[in-house]
């Protein structure tokens, strides 16, 4: 299998140049905005309440939970971006939605706090980017602004700088006093940043591992039938963008498939820690129903796994 090196793609929801800027890829003067809120929903870890591999049932109560979540929206949040089951960092809740930047783009987070299940005061903390203390979003008593603790109805905007120690994928997640709770309710999501340059992948894939009720998931599902089932083709170039949250270790493995590691050997399985990820890219030349999922296996038997269809 042929594996090139590179990462990420660009897309944004708002995009403005300034003046004299290029409108290529790869111009340094662009700010991207991005108007994300968090909201209350229902969540449903096995929606069709079913363990496929072991011919387990549940009961909805057993799976399913109130929480709020963040949601990307239009401009002002007028309304919620539409839900696009077809690819993941999708804007269903769990994750959030994809950040996805270039080096040199200015990024704004324009947060607002909806959270009408608890009324709790919740915020954004970003990894990966550079900011000034202000748009840190960790509550910190007698130091943090109000970035850190936005309260219900309030709102607050992020600044945010991809520079070139910013290329890869990275967490965000709530860092305000509800911090813990929220984060164990699905307040998470990822950045994508590209380098100067580099061709966007023909697919990207966000596969954030985290447990969420009694379950280990992948981005908020467990169990093949209620995971991500992720589609390519032969010839695409792939990128896998994968992330952890919480207090487990994992090791991510993807069937039929290897990548290169930073020092040039290929491996298939690589572990994880809470807050940590990684990227990898493969120019997929292998059809097939693979299987990914966590190797640890007692992770991957309480539903940390998932489907890849690869089409000739």
């Amino acid at each position: 299998m042929r594996v090139p090196s590179g990462v990420f793609i660009v897309v944004a929801l708002i995009l403005t140049l300034a003046p004299g800027a290029a409108g290529r890829e790869g111009a340094r003067s662009r700010t991207l905005e991005y108007w994300i809120a968090v909201v209350p929903t229902t969540w449903n870890v096995v929606p069709n309440e079913r363990d496929a591999i072991e011919g387990k049932t549940f009961l909805p109560e057993e799976t399913t939970f109130d929480t709020v979540v963040y949601k990307a929206y239009t401009r002002d949040w007028q309304q919620p971006l539409p839900d696009r089951s077809d690819v993941t960092g999708d804007n269903d809740g769990i994750p959030g939605p994809l950040i996805r930047a270039r080096v040199g783009d200015t990024v704004l987070v324009h947060f607002k706090n909806l959270d009408t299940l608890r009324f709790e005061p919740h915020s954004m903390h970003f990894h990966g980017l550079r900011y000034a203390f202000g748009s840190d979003g960790a509550y910190i008593p007698g130091f943090s602004g109000p970035g850190a603790n936005v309260k219900p109805g309030d709102s607050f905007t992020y600044r945010l700088k991809a520079v070139r120690g910013s290329v890869g994928v990275w967490p965000y997640h709530d860092h305000s006093p509800s911090m813990m709770e929220s984060i164990a309710g699905g307040m998470y999501g990822a950045i994508s940043v590209l380098p100067p340059g580099q061709r966007p992948a023909d697919r990207e894939f966000v596969v954030f591992l985290s447990s969420h009720l009694t379950f280990m998931t992948i981005n908020g599902r467990a169990f093949v039938g209620n995971t991500p089932v992720l589609h390519a083709r032969v010839g695409n170039i792939v990128q896998w963008d994968v992330l952890a949250i919480g207090d487990d270790h994992h090791t991510f493995h993807l069937h039929g498939h290897r990548w290169r590691n930073p020092d040039g050997t290929f491996i298939d399985t690589r572990t994880i820690g809470p807050a940590e990820s990684f990227t990898f890219r493969i120019h997929e030349d292998v059809p097939g129903t693979w299987l990914y999922h966590c190797h640890v296996e007692g992770h991957m038997a309480r539903g940390m796994i998932g489907i890849y269809r690869v089409a000739r």
